[in-house]
C-alpha cells in the first residue's frame, strides 16, 4: 500500500524544508512507539497512519519507520499486547523497517548514558522519599527546592547508581536525577526522576534489571540510536520537549533528532484512555480489549471496519496543532463509503414471517440468479433458490398502510428481489394476534420484467424457507450514550445500555461458504461482517459492522 495523493500538513511542510536544506543527511526516519501495556485504539490509528504514511510519501528519499516498543514499566506490560499491537499495525496495511524494536533492547546503553549524565555533572542519586521530593518540586506558583543530596560527590552517585543495579538498594530507596532547575517554569524540568528501583519481571529481559530507566530519558535516546529524523508525538507531549532537548544536548550521542507535536484524535461517544479501557476490560463491561464496541483497532478490525476506511477516516481527520473532537459520524460514513463499494450483496430476513406462495407448484425449485453487487458486473452472481415457502421481514408487512408504505399490504403487489411479483391475499394469526404465516400468489410472468396493465412500487428481500439457514445476528451499537464520556465523574455511568443485542435471522445458504471477517451487505438492513473467532459453517455469526445510514440522535 502506498500513498496515490500528496497530501500536505505542517508535519510534512518541516520534512520538505529539512530536505531542502540538506537537514539530517537527507534523509527522513520516523517511528512509531507504543508501549505494549494494552490494546492500540483508534487515537493511535491516526500516528500510526501519520508516521508509516510519511515513510511511505517520501519513498524517493528512501524513508523509514521503525516499530518500537517503549518498554520500560515492566508492571503493566504484556506479551499479549506486544502480539496485538504488531497484528494491528500490519492488518492497517504497514510494514516497519526491520525488526521490532524495544527501548529494552538499549537498556546497557542507557544504562551508560546515565553515567555519562553523573560524570558530567548533570545527574545524581537522590535519597529522599517520594513524598519529599514532590513537596519540594512547588508548583506553577512557586518555585521548587533543593535536595539535600543534590550535590553530593560525583563519585559517590556513581557508586550508589553501581548499587543500585547491583541490587543492593530496596524498591524506592533512592533514584537518579537529573540535575537541571529547581525553579525552571515547567515543572518536568525540575531535576526529573531518571531511574528508579523496580523489581518486576520484565517481558524481555526477565529478572536481568532491578533498575529501570524513566519514559523521558529513554525515548529521545532510543530515537537518537536509531537515527530518527522526525520524533512525531502528539500534543501533550509538548510539555516534554525541553527535557528531550536537553537529555540529548547534554550527551556525547551521535544522532541528534527532533520532536514534532500534532494534535491526538479525539472522537466523540468514546473514549481513549488505556487507564479507562483497562477497566471496562477487567470489570468485564465489554468482552474482551476486541469488543467491537471498544475504540481499539482490534475492535473495531472485530466489528468489521476495513483497514482502508480507517486510513480513509485519519486522512480526513487531518494533522494540525489544534485539539479538536471529531464526529463519530466521519468515521461511520468512511467505513459505508468503503463497504458500499467493496461488499458484496445477500439477503438477511432478521424477524422472519413465513410466506406461502399459493399458486406455486408444491414439489417445484428453481434457481435464480443474484448479482453480487449492483454497481460492480465483475464481482460476479450468486444462485438464490426459490420455492413455494419463502421468509420475508415481518416490518414488510401491513394490513393497512398509507401511499408512502413501498412494502407488501394485503391486497397490493410488491416485488421479491430478484425473483418475482408476489401479492398478499390472507394473514394468517395465532390465539395472540401474531401472524404466523401470510398466503401469497406469484405472477409467473414477472420475472425480470414488469407485469402487464400496473405499477408494482415496492422492492423487498426474502429467502427461501426450504433453503435458508438461521444465523446468529449481533447488532452493535456506540458504548457510550454522551459524547463525552471520558468529561464525567465516572464515565460508566454513560455507558449505553443498548449497545448489544442479538437476534436469530434465516440468511441465505450461500453465507455457508462466508469465511471469517468476509463482509456483506445485508440488503435494506446495514453492512455486516462474520465473526473474526466464532463464526464458521457449522455456526454461522456476523456482526453489524454499520447500518445502511446514520440513525443515531442525540
Amino acid at each position: 500500500m502506498s500513498e496515490t495523493v500528496k497530501y500536505t500538513d505542517f508535519i510534512r511542510n518541516i520534512i520538505d524544508k529539512d530536505l531542502a536544506q540538506g537537514k539530517n543527511d537527507g534523509r527522513v526516519h520516523t517511528r512509531f512507539p507504543p508501549e505494549p501495556n494494552g490494546y492500540l485504539h483508534v487515537g493511535h490509528a491516526k500516528s500510526i497512519c501519520l508516521n508509516f504514511g510519511i515513510a511511505e510519501a517520501y519513498q524517493e528519499h528512501k524513508a523509514l519507520c521503525n516499530l518500537r516498543f517503549d518498554d520500560t514499566n515492566p508492571e503493566k506490560e504484556s506479551k499479549e499486547f506486544a502480539k496485538a499491537i504488531q497484528e494491528d499495525v500490519k492488518w492497517l496495511g504497514f510494514e516497519w523497517n526491520g525488526e521490532v524494536r524495544n527501548a529494552s533492547d538499549y537498556f546497557e546503553d542507557l544504562y551508560g548514558f546515565a553515567k555519562q549524565l553523573i560524570e558530567k555533572g548533570f545527574a545524581y542519586v537522590d535519597e529522599s522519599s517520594a513524598e519529599a521530593m514532590a513537596k519540594a518540586r512547588g508548583n506553577f506558583q512557586t518555585p521548587g527546592t533543593e535536595s539535600p543530596y543534590r550535590n553530593r560527590p560525583i563519585e559517590e552517585s556513581l557508586q550508589l547508581f553501581e548499587k543500585m543495579r547491583a541490587g543492593e538498594f530496596a524498591d524506592g530507596q533512592m533514584v537518579l536525577r537529573a540535575k537541571i532547575d529547581m525553579s525552571h517554569p515547567n515543572m518536568l524540568m525540575r531535576d526529573p526522576v531518571l531511574y528508579r528501583i523496580k523489581r518486576m519481571h520484565h517481558i524481555k529481559t526477565g529478572d536481568k534489571w532491578c533498575i529501570y530507566p524513566m519514559y523521558d530519558f529513554t525515548h529521545c535516546i532510543s530515537d537518537a540510536l536509531e537515527s530518527i529524523t522526525h520524533s512525531l508525538c502528539t500534543l501533550e507531549f509538548e510539555v516534554n520537549r525541553p527535557l528531550y532537548d536537553w537529555v540529548l544536548d547534554h550527551l556525547d550521542i551521535p544522532a541528534r533528532p527532533y520532536q514534532y507535536e500534532f494534535s491526538r484524535l479525539n472522537l466523540a461517544y468514546t473514549i481513549t484512555s488505556k487507564r479507562k479501557l483497562t477497566q471496562l476490560v477487567d470489570e468485564k463491561l465489554v468482552d474482551g480489549w476486541d469488543d467491537p464496541r471498544m475504540p481499539t483497532i482490534s475492535g473495531m478490525r472485530r466489528r468489521g471496519y476495513t483497514p482502508a476506511s480507517i486510513r480513509n477516516f485519519c486522512k480526513a481527520v487531518g494533522i494540525s496543532k489544534v485539539n479538536s473532537v471529531t464526529d463519530m459520524t466521519l468515521l461511520e460514513d468512511n467505513v459505508r463509503h468503503d463497504l458500499d463499494a467493496t461488499a458484496e450483496r445477500r439477503m438477511a430476513v432478521m424477524d422472519p414471517i413465513k410466506v406461502i406462495i399459493t399458486n406455486y407448484p408444491e414439489d417445484k425449485e428453481e434457481m435464480l440468479t443474484g448479482k453480487n453487487h449492483p454497481k460492480n458486473d465483475e464481482m460476479g452472481t450468486r444462485v438464490l433458490p426459490f420455492s413455494r415457502e419463502l421468509y420475508i421481514d415481518r416490518a414488510d408487512y401491513r394490513e393497512e398502510a398509507n401511499k408512502k408504505y413501498k412494502r407488501l399490504v394485503k391486497g397490493g403487489e410488491v416485488r421479491l428481489r430478484n425473483a418475482y411479483v408476489i401479492r398478499a391475499d390472507e394473514a394468517i394469526y395465532d390465539d395472540k394476534g401474531e401472524i404466523l404465516a401470510l398466503h401469497c400468489t406469484y405472477d409467473a410472468d414477472t420475472l425480470g420484467k414488469n407485469p402487464e396493465g400496473r405499477k408494482v412500487r415496492g422492492v423487498i428481500h426474502w429467502v427461501s424457507a426450504k433453503h435458508a439457514k438461521p444465523a446468529l445476528i449481533r447488532l452493535y451499537d456506540r458504548l457510550f450514550k454522551v459524547d463525552n464520556p471520558g468529561a464525567m465523574d465516572n464515565f460508566l455511568e454513560a455507558l449505553n445500555e443498548d449497545s448489544y443485542s442479538e437476534q436469530t435471522a434465516m440468511v441465505e445458504a450461500s453465507l455457508l461458504e462466508a469465511q471469517p471477517e468476509t463482509r456483506f451487505q445485508f440488503e435494506r438492513e446495514g453492512y455486516f461482517t462474520a465473526d473474526r473467532y466464532d463464526h464458521s459453517s457449522d455456526k454461522l455469526v456476523f456482526n453489524r459492522t454499520v447500518t445502511l445510514r446514520n440513525s443515531w440522535t442525540d
